[in-house]
Parts: structure tokens; C-alpha cells; sequence
């Protein structure tokens, strides 16, 4: 290595080595020289004392007039002489720093002595402690300190307080800080939390609690959703959720604390004291739905629902709001000695005005349902199932629930809650007795079967005969057309052989017409002229005879056919209807049609029964003449 190297690290080596020897050992020797860094405070030890008293007061540890000791006066950053390193002993230590969320809870080592019944040091003007000798001078008090350090970098002389980190409280939303106090005024007699006091900042400030007569325990006052520097020292936070109210209740608030006010419940109502907002007892003022700060431990709210409230006496079924879960279906013995079951439905309805009066007498719901409801309604289904059987029972349900919501709502007007109504549900009857009535109606209801049965096949018969009765009438009328149908073939038969014979005598006469004009010129022709007329004789003759036949077998024929039509129509009515019916509906036909009369114009008796032979008698004589005159017309019609 060159020399000229060497000699440069020398100087790199060599001043600062010298600098640092010359500040130790001769500035500090000789001047006292002390340089005290800028993020840096000095803490100063003072080894003797030249001249003048040198001892501490008795129970001292910290100097303030220049003593031995810890000195209580700290050197901030700068250049300070005449602190010679014999003499003095001067400690570097960083800044006190208090990070943002957290605070400094301060304890003096050093100071006065604590007053008797006090466990905090009094706050005194020290500039945040960073003055020891002035919080020394001024009364500081040994021990933990009232006063905390806010976030921030601070001198402190570290010789006299230890400073102690810890979290700000955090009090987060829809909670509720409960404060517990260990500072402050005893309680008064009678009281378990201390008065509301003005002015300490939520706590935050406790001398100017403590200046204001603040109690020691439990605050009324609680804190509400934020950041705070309170001292755990001091207060003891613990988190609540506030009270919520919902929608359709009332809280009805008892408060532990307050004087005693006076009472609002009037004379009728002997059931405890409804007071004023703010006094000891019932609060005759509930609060609406909403969420409020409520102390616990200082007051309690008990929910009244306002709504309709339904309460069911079923095992297998319970209401949301669970003031019904410990009550069952009800058990009762009926006159005849069956036991039996039936659930039970109730409404009520508590008003916003009546809430405070239903808590001064019961305490909560709770209470109101296993002291009122349960018993009443209970004893009320018991008492009425002992005066009927149970078939009466379950046939005059309706009636009974009337009954029950009318007995109900008066025994519940006593205890300001309104029935609103009383529902029987589910009747259960003994398994024996409900096969028994099983069995009945199921009889009963085969019975209305048959008989819809019988009507049925009744119907079905009514109506097979009457499809019967269509269904010949459809051959009686194809038989009546059948002889019309005749009648009128005959006729044209008539009438064809009638136009025949016509025309046979018309073409005779022109015959003999031409021969007769032959036989006028000749005699030839006289000759053949008589034998014309022989032979027009003859044909004339023959024409009629033709004629006279032709005529004879048509109407023979056309009455034949008649006939046979009249007959075919006689034989299916008789198949149809019988021949009784057919004779009597003949007989009524003749009747009809001849104006027969069927009764004398005077009837000769007295219609008592002595005469019921003569009537009789009467009765077959007209039938008889009634009979022969119906064969002569027959006879008539078939010689016709």
C-alpha cells in the first residue's frame, strides 16, 4: 500500500478518533461541552455538589434545587456547558411517543403523598408532564396519574414517571358504554348509581369530575358510539347493545334510580305506583318503537306488544314471540266421564295507555299469561266441558266459543287487557267414543246411499218405459202411415180401372158410329151393320162386366189392406200396451169421439155406504151399454 494511501485513511481514521477525544476528555473535562441530539433528550445525574446542601429530602428521589441525584430538569436537543463530566452524568433517551389510537397513562415515581381514600394522582399544571419540576412544586402526587397523554412525541423525563401505552376505548355503533367509576363521592344511601354529573366531557376530563362531586360506582350516565381517551384507571367500560323497541311494542320502563315520585295511577288502581319520567318506579310513559341508550343496570324495559297477540293452548304449536311455549292443550272431563282434548287459541290486545298498568301488576308478559291467562282460560273450558257430554260439546262448538270469548273478555277487562276473541281449535274425543260416532255416521250415510240408490234405479226404470212407449209409438205411427199409404194405392187402382172401362165404351161408340155411316150406303153394309152391333153389344157387355170386376177387387183390395193395416196397428198396440190398456184406450177413444156420457146428468145417492151397491150397479150397467155400443160400431165398420 502507498504511503499516500495510508496517510489518507489515517485522516479518515484519525479525525474523527481525535474530535471524539477531544470532546470527551477535553471539551467535557475542561468546559463541560454537551451536545444533546435534535430527536434526543438528556437526563441528568448529578454526581455531587461543590458547594451547598447535597442530601435529598427525606422520601424524595427527584432533584429540583440543584441536589445530588436525578435531576429532575431534562436537556433538551442543543449544546450545553459547563457540565463536566465529573460532575454530571448525562443519559440520551428518544422523544416519548404516544402513536395515533393509543394514550399514555402517566405513573409518578416521585411526588407527594397520595390523600387517604384516593388511588389517582390529581391532574397539576406540568405542561402534559413534560415539567417535572413544576409537577413536583406544584402538588404532583406519587403514583398513577388522573391525567393521560394524548397522541404525540413528548419530553420526558423518564427518572420520575413511567409511561404506560394502552388502546383509546372504542365504543362502536348501536352499543352502549356502561361506566363504573373508581373515583369519586360514596353513593347516598339509598341510591346504587351515581348522578348524572355536567361537564367532565363523557368522563374524559376526571378532575373536573371529581371537582363536580362526581360518585364513585356505577354511573346513570352511560357513553354513547365513538372514540374516547378515558382512563382505565379511572373508569371501567363495559359494552351493552341499546335497547331496541320494534315495530307494534312499547317499552315500558322501571327505573331503579330517581326520587320517589308521585303516584299517576290514580285510587282505583292498587297495584303499585305509575310514576313521572325520571322517578324511581314504573314510568307512567312508555317508549315508542325505536333504540335507545338504556343503562341496564339502572333501568329495565319490558316489551309490551301492542298488536293483536295470539296465545295458543296446543302442544305442537308456538307463536314467534314464545310467550305461549310453556302452555299446552288443554285436558277436561265431560259430564258423561270421557276426558278429552281441545286447543285453544286467544287473542288480546294490551293499549299503549293500559302497557304501564299490566307491568305495575305483573312485572312482564311472562307473568301475565301464567297468573291470568293460563288459569282462567283453563278453568273456563273445564267448568263448561263438566256441564255436557261430549257429543252435545262437539255439537254446540259454535255456541260455546261465544260463550268463552264473552266470559273471557270481561275476567280480562279486570286486569286492563282486552279479549279480542277465544278460539276453540282441535276437539279430540276418546279413540272408543270417536270409533262409536264413526260407526253411526257411517251407517247413517249408507242409508242416505241406498236410498239415492233406489230413487235411482226408480228413475231408470221410469225412464226405460218411457223409452219403450217412444219406441213403439214410432211403429203405431209407421203402421198408421202404412194404411194410409194402402188407402191411397187403392184408390188410384179405382180410378185406373174406372178411366180403362171409360175409354172402352168411348172407342165402341166411335166403332159403331163408323159402321153405322157404312151401312146407310150398302147393304152389305146392313149386314155387317147388325153384326156390329151384335158384336158392339157384346163388348159393351164385356167392357162393363170388365169394368164391374176391375171395381170389385180394387175396393176388395183396398179394403183388405185396411184391414190388414188396422190389424197389424191392433196387434203391435196390444204387445206394447197390454190388452187391458188397449181395450180401455179404445173404449175412451168411442167415448170421445160418439160424446158418450159417461155419467147420468143426475146422480141419485147420498155417498154414504149403504148406497155403494146401487152405485156399483149403475156403474156396470153404463159400462155394458157402453161395451155393445162400441161392438155395434165395430160390426159397422167392418161391414163398411
Amino acid at each position: 500500500m502507498e504511503k499516500s494511501e495510508l496517510f489518507r485513511w489515517g485522516l479518515i481514521i484519525g479525525i474523527p478518533l481525535f474530535l471524539l477525544l477531544f470532546y470527551k476528555f477535553i471539551l467535557r473535562f475542561f468546559f463541560g461541552l454537551v451536545i444533546v441530539p435534535e430527536d434526543r433528550i438528556g437526563l441528568v445525574t448529578k454526581k455531587f455538589v461543590l458547594f451547598g446542601k447535597q442530601e435529598l429530602p427525606e422520601g424524595r428521589i427527584i432533584a429540583t434545587k440543584g441536589e445530588a441525584g436525578f435531576q429532575a430538569q431534562t436537556l433538551a436537543p442543543g449544546v450545553y456547558f459547563w457540565k463536566w463530566i465529573w460532575q454530571y452524568s448525562i443519559t440520551f433517551q428518544p422523544f416519548t411517543v404516544i402513536p395515533t389510537g393509543k394514550i399514555g397513562l402517566v405513573l409518578a415515581k416521585d411526588g407527594a403523598e397520595l390523600e387517604t381514600g384516593r388511588i389517582l394522582g390529581r391532574k397539576v399544571d406540568c405542561d402534559s408532564f413534560q415539567n417535572a419540576a413544576a409537577f413536583l412544586s406544584n402538588g404532583g402526587r406519587k403514583g398513577r396519574q388522573t391525567a393521560i397523554i394524548a397522541p404525540g412525541s413528548y419530553r420526558i423525563n423518564t427518572l420520575l414517571f413511567n409511561i404506560e401505552l394502552t388502546d383509546m376505548t372504542m365504543i362502536p355503533d348501536n352499543a352502549v358504554g356502561v361506566v363504573t367509576t373508581a373515583e369519586g363521592k360514596p353513593l347516598e344511601e339509598g341510591q346504587i348509581a351515581g348522578k348524572i354529573i355536567e361537564g367532565h366531557n363523557k368522563f374524559q376530563d376526571v378532575d373536573k369530575f371529581l371537582q363536580s362531586d362526581g360518585y364513585k360506582g356505577l354511573q346513570e350516565q352511560v357513553m354513547l358510539a365513538g372514540s374516547y381517551f378515558l382512563n382505565p384507571w379511572f373508569a371501567k367500560l363495559e359494552m351493552v347493545n341499546m335497547t331496541e323497541i320494534a315495530i307494534g311494542h312499547v317499552g315500558v320502563v322501571i327505573s331503579y334510580v330517581g326520587t320517589e315520585g308521585v303516584d299517576l295511577s290514580g285510587a282505583e288502581f292498587k297495584h303499585g305506583n305509575i310514576v313521572g319520567k325520571g322517578n324511581k318506579g314504573v314510568w307512567a310513559e312508555p317508549l315508542g318503537p325505536g333504540k335507545y341508550p338504556i343503562n341496564p343496570y339502572i333501568m329495565k324495559v319490558e316489551l309490551v306488544p301492542t298488536t293483536n297477540l295470539v296465545l295458543n293452548w296446543a302442544s305442537a304449536r308456538s307463536e314467534s314471540h314464545q310467550l305461549d311455549k310453556n302452555l299446552s292443550t288443554i285436558t277436561v272431563r265431560s259430564k258423561d266421564g270421557f276426558p278429552f282434548n281441545l286447543d285453544v287459541s286467544q287473542i288480546i290486545h294490551i293499549p299503549t295507555t293500559e302497557a304501564p298498568k299490566v307491568i305495575a301488576r305483573f312485572g312482564n308478559m311472562n307473568n301475565l299469561v301464567s297468573q291470568v291467562l293460563e288459569p282462567t282460560i283453563g278453568n273456563y273450558f273445564r267448568n263448561s266441558a263438566q256441564d255436557s257430554d261430549v257429543i252435545a260439546f262437539l255439537g254446540t262448538r259454535k255456541e260455546r266459543q261465544q260463550s268463552a270469548r264473552d266470559h273471557i273478555g270481561r275476567v280480562l277487562e279486570q286486569y286492563n287487557v282486552y279479549g279480542v276473541d277465544t278460539l276453540i281449535g282441535d276437539i279430540v274425543p276418546p279413540e272408543s267414543l270417536m270409533k262409536t260416532l264413526t260407526d253411526r255416521k257411517l251407517a247413517e250415510e249408507q242409508k242416505i246411499t241406498y236410498d239415492t240408490e233406489m230413487k235411482a234405479q226408480e228413475t231408470r226404470q221410469t225412464l226405460e218405459k218411457e223409452t219403450a212407449i217412444a219406441d213403439m209409438q214410432k211403429e203405431i205411427v209407421k203402421a198408421d202411415q202404412g194404411v194410409l199409404i194402402a188407402e191411397r194405392i187403392a184408390d188410384a187402382s179405382v180410378k185406373k180401372a174406372t178411366g180403362d172401362a171409360n175409354s172402352v165404351r168411348l172407342q165402341a161408340n166411335a166403332e159403331a158410329d163408323r159402321l153405322k155411316l157404312l151401312a146407310s150406303g150398302e147393304a152389305e153394309k146392313t149386314r155387317l151393320l147388325a153384326k156390329a152391333d151384335s158384336e158392339k153389344i157384346e163388348l159393351l157387355a164385356k167392357a162393363e162386366a170388365e169394368k164391374i170386376s176391375l171395381t170389385g177387387n180394387a175396393e176388395a183390395g183396398k179394403i183388405l189392406a185396411i184391414g190388414k193395416s188396422n190389424a197389424e196397428s191392433y196387434k203391435l198396440s196390444v204387445e206394447a200396451m197390454g190388452g187391458d190398456n188397449f181395450t180401455q184406450l179404445k173404449v175412451m177413444e168411442s167415448v170421445a169421439s160418439q160424446n158418450v156420457k159417461i155419467m147420468p146428468d143426475v146422480l141419485i145417492g147420498n155417498g154414504d155406504s149403504a148406497n155403494g151397491g146401487i152405485s156399483g150397479l149403475l156403474g156396470l150397467q153404463l159400462l155394458e151399454q157402453l161395451g155393445r155400443k162400441v161392438n155395434k160400431d165395430g160390426d159397422a165398420k167392418a161391414k163398411n
